[in-house]
């Protein structure tokens, strides 16, 4: 991908990596983009940079424009690895630019680099940079998602470099949301934000309304919205900005995931009745099997609906280890608004309900207990108290759902 203008005179000048499909444990079917950007004033300055192993990409593009070396002003937004991590070639082509940076990312940034000789400059929330032409002004967003993250507002391109928010995980020739929206759809472009949010987002809900607010506040203008991955938001950033306040409010749909793993199937088969049940009230249902699932898929299914039904077949006394895995991963998450439930199938002893159940509560979700567990295989019977279990659910998910939506 070459160099694409952004808006007067700010350039993308990232890589697109198509190829990855595992994302620090993260599935990316869609691959993702590295999106730095080069700023063309007076004083030319360049904000955040790739994974290393893109660097002679970004560099190609940068010299497309400009010699490297007469770049004066570096900002690093976010250390992560995937934007920080090709700065090193970069400082080695303009020793003597100045790094404008958070103190933490200071404090993050020198266990990667030697710094010593680097003309480092620390910026907190209000801190601008005249560029000439342009005026950047740094806003501060720790825990969005690092301790160290900032974003960066051109003022009068009314253009903001968000880092990570606002990105998405997609491969594409398409820079721009009105491009991407002709040759795929709005559909699958909202599909990545809340795959993205969910899965890398989701623990930070109240930091982002705030940090919203915050910009809000400061009576910024927004024309575009320019984030470290995926597709930049021009035509409508609006759109971006109403969905993080949506999803960071657990707004969801009333529906219900039913996430399980199964050992001989029969906990496979009590999903049938199951979602029967579910639908006999009218709420949408949805089936997802972890082993045939990538995580982030799951993630993004129980994060989109209101109740989650999770399934596990008991192995030695306790969950089945692709449930207990689900589980310990969306711990980390902290879903918050959701209604829980349990059920699974066990030999001569159960336990694995039980256990999820008390993993609903280290979460803070709240339950339908005690759930439902049958021996070996479902019978008849069972599969009568499977769907009146699955009824029951729904009709708690329904009233959960009305004090949020």
């Amino acid at each position: 991908m070459k160099a694409v203008e952004v808006k007067n005179g700010i350039f993308w000048v990232g890589a697109v990596d198509w190829e990855v499909r595992d994302f620090h444990g993260y599935e990316t079917p869609r691959g993702t983009s590295y999106n730095n950007y080069l700023i063309m004033d007076d004083d030319i300055t360049l904000v955040d940079t790739v994974k290393c192993d893109f660097s002679e990409l970004m560099i190609r593009n940068i010299k497309s424009l400009v010699d490297p070396g007469k770049i004066k002003n570096i900002v690093i937004n976010h250390i992560e690895n995937d934007h920080m991590t090709g700065i090193g070639d970069i400082m080695a082509l303009t020793p003597n630019a100045a790094v404008y940076i958070t103190e933490k990312g200071k404090k993050g940034i020198e266990r990667f680099f030697d710094i010593s000789k680097w003309n480092l400059k620390v910026v907190k929330t209000g801190d601008t940079l005249c560029t000439g032409k342009k005026t950047l002004l740094f806003l501060e967003t720790p825990m969005l998602h690092w301790p160290d993250s900032m974003m960066t507002y051109v003022k009068e391109d009314k253009v903001l470099i968000s880092q990570d928010a606002f990105g998405q995980h997609i491969a594409s020739a398409a820079r721009f949301d009105d491009e991407y929206v002709t040759c795929q759809s709005m559909a699958e472009l909202d599909d990545a934000v809340v795959d993205y949010y969910a899965n890398i987002l989701m623990p930070f809900g109240q930091l982002i309304k705030n940090k919203i607010a915050d910009v809000q506040k400061l009576g910024l203008q927004i024309e575009i919205i320019a984030p470290d991955h995926g597709i930049i938001w021009r035509q409508n950033p609006g759109k971006v900005l109403q969905m993080y306040l949506d999803l960071a409010s657990g707004k969801a749909d009333c529906s219900v995931a039913i996430i399980y793993d199964t050992m001989w199937h029969s906990t496979e088969k009590m999903t049938v009745p199951l979602l029967e049940g579910v639908r006999s009230e009218g709420v949408g249902c949805k089936i997802i099997k972890l082993r045939a699932t990538p995580m982030s898929i799951a993630v993004k299914e129980l994060w989109k609906a209101r109740g989650c039904l999770i399934g596990t077949p008991t192995l030695n006394n306790i969950m089945f280890p692709s449930v207990a895995n689900f589980l310990t991963h969306v711990r980390g998450l902290r879903p918050k608004n959701r209604v829980a439930g349990a059920f699974g199938s066990y030999g001569w002893g159960g336990g694995a309900v039980k256990e999820a159940y008390e993993m609903f509560k280290k979460m803070g979700l709240d339950v339908v207990e005690p759930g439902v567990e049958v021996n070996y295989k479902p019978s008849e019977a069972d599969e009568k108290k499977i769907f009146e279990f699955g009824a029951e659910f729904a009709r708690k998910v329904k009233e959960h759902h009305a004090k949020f939506n």
